[in-house]
């Protein structure tokens, strides 16, 4: 594993600022991206400085998902999922909140890791998609936090046809909760931390499990040999070829 940085930690006022600093490969969710980013999360959670954690990012991208380059080719052990589960729990069952702010686009992967969390503040030229179908893939395990969350008939669609959808429509299926200009981004940031930060602790952490205890428990198990099979399946790693070589699927019709 790299030894390099890929996720920064700046701890002020109370809260701790995770950001994805991958912009090389679009803060794709590399073995290093990952365990990185757990170890944030758990230094943040067991920080009692710390009243509520932001998930930020640099670069154009936000997150792009998995780290295709790591998962052409081995095992279905070796396609870098069974781990992303626990990041997805560390969110969703952590005490403290967890904002994430989304300046441009996210994929696969990264709407999970928007999913599992409190608050969703985006910026208007945000995009978002779940375009696992169009690699052969299956968004098994981010479907544990996605499908509490957003509307059941606007996430069926996005999910079968693996459309791009902007900020706009995002905030009307449920996954982001506050839409913003470009230029006014951090400006509700610091607004929504600074509510978040008012409240007291253990009351926000039982409100926290109050609200959660009302949705599923994540069962992870299923989920995640469902997606490492079709990450090592044929229709995987064609698509996962596909999307490296900017060409079309084998399966893609051709069109007149």
């Amino acid at each position: 594993m790299t030894t390099d940085r890929v996720v920064q930690v700046a701890v002020s006022g109370g809260v701790a600022t995770i950001t994805l600093d991958s912009p090389a490969n679009r803060n794709a969710l590399s073995r290093a991206l990952r365990a990185q980013l757990r170890s944030a999360l758990e230094d943040a959670l067991a920080d009692d400085a710390v009243r509520a954690v932001t998930l930020d990012h640099t670069g154009r991208v936000f997150c792009s998902g998995m780290d295709l380059a790591e998962a052409a080719g081995g095992s279905s052990e070796e396609q870098g999922v069974n781990e992303f589960p626990r990041l997805l729990e560390l969110i969703w069952t952590s005490p403290k909140p967890v904002v994430a702010v989304v300046r441009g686009p996210a994929r696969a992967g990264g709407v999970g890791l928007v999913a599992a969390c409190d608050v969703v503040v985006a910026a208007s030229s945000a995009s978002f998609a779940f375009s696992e179908v169009r690699l052969g893939l299956v968004p098994a395990i981010i479907s544990a936090v996605v499908l509490p969350r957003m509307t059941p008939h606007v996430v069926h669609r996005l999910m079968l046809t693996g459309e791009v959808f902007d900020a706009a429509t995002a905030a009307a299926g449920g996954l982001v909760d506050v839409v913003a200009g470009d230029d006014e981004v951090d400006a509700v940031l610091a607004g929504q931390l600074a509510a978040l930060t008012a409240g007291a602790p253990v009351a926000l952490a039982e409100t926290k499990r109050l609200l959660r205890a009302r949705q599923p428990d994540l069962e992870f198990g299923e989920l995640l040999r469902l997606s490492a099979r079709f990450f090592a399946s044929e229709e995987g790693q064609e698509g996962i070829a596909s999307f490296r070589e900017k060409r079309p699927a084998r399966w893609v019709p051709a069109r007149d």
